[in-house]
């Protein structure tokens, strides 16, 4: 079925080079606006320079990067970032974690915007405690509704569950889809881990190993929530670990 929503993200061409390193060579693709893209690939091909390039924490050696038909421009689009690593603000609660970047930019009806978030994430329990007192998940569900918060044009996911352990991660997966589906905001995941990829994304973005190109991607049509002992499930969780594995 022809996805008919517009393009959010344009990438043209784009390639990255650090000195005499190539790590993205002349990779094309497109994502639409509200689709959730998980992007996997072998260990160091360049998953993560992909997303500081689109976030501008680097510069491109050559290619586009667009937004809304315009080059990416954290000052003109409205983007968020989960990395792996633990980045709450120790010295705030919850409710004022989550509050942060709506006061950095001054944002309207703050109290209103933060109760939501609070609500979809279930931390009413937990508004007022900081994030030492949190279990992990809870800290990380924290850290992830601060993200979604801001209502970002674009969610960009860095392996945010990449040091838990299986029961947590798709807790806190499914906790992203309900997100995801309730505030429509398109969100680019990256993972090295195939079944997690299969469980959350509309579509499967595969680089190739370094210098990576775009080798395949694969749209995956079952609804929401899945089940991973689902046939269609685990296969193709297998034919996309098939084609990280053989070149």
């Amino acid at each position: 079925m022809k996805d008919e929503r517009k393009v959010k993200i344009e990438v043209e061409d784009l390639t990255k080079q650090f000195g005499d390193l190539l790590v993205l060579d002349h990779i094309s693709f497109q994502i639409k606006k509200g689709e959730f893209v998980c992007v996997v690939g072998p260990t160091g091909c360049g998953k993560t320079t992909f997303l500081n390039l689109l976030s501008c924490l680097i510069e491109p050696t050559s290619g586009r990067l667009l937004i809304d038909g315009e080059p990416a421009d954290p000052s003109r689009h409205n983007l968020a970032f989960v990395f792996q690593e633990n980045s709450s603000f120790p010295w705030l609660t919850v409710e004022d974690n989550i509050a942060f970047g709506l006061k950095m930019k001054r944002a309207g009806d703050r109290k209103k915007k933060v109760q939501q978030i609070i609500k979809l994430m279930g931390l009413e329990p937990y508004r007022t405690s900081y994030p030492s007192q949190l279990s992990v998940s809870s800290e990380q569900r924290m850290v992830i509704g601060r993200a979604f918060a801001m209502s970002p044009d674009l969610l960009l996911m860095d392996e945010p569950y990449g040091q838990m352990d299986i029961k947590m991660r798709f807790y806190l997966e499914d906790e992203v889809i309900r997100l995801w589906k309730e505030l429509g905001t398109t969100v680019i995941f990256i993972t090295h881990n195939i079944e997690e990829a299969v469980y959350l994304a509309e579509r499967v973005l595969i680089l190739t190993n370094k210098p990576a190109k775009m080798k395949e991607e694969v749209r995956i049509d079952l609804p929401h929530p899945r089940s991973v002992s689902d046939p269609e499930f685990m296969r193709i969780r297998k034919y996309i670990t098939q084609q990280i594995k053989w070149w």
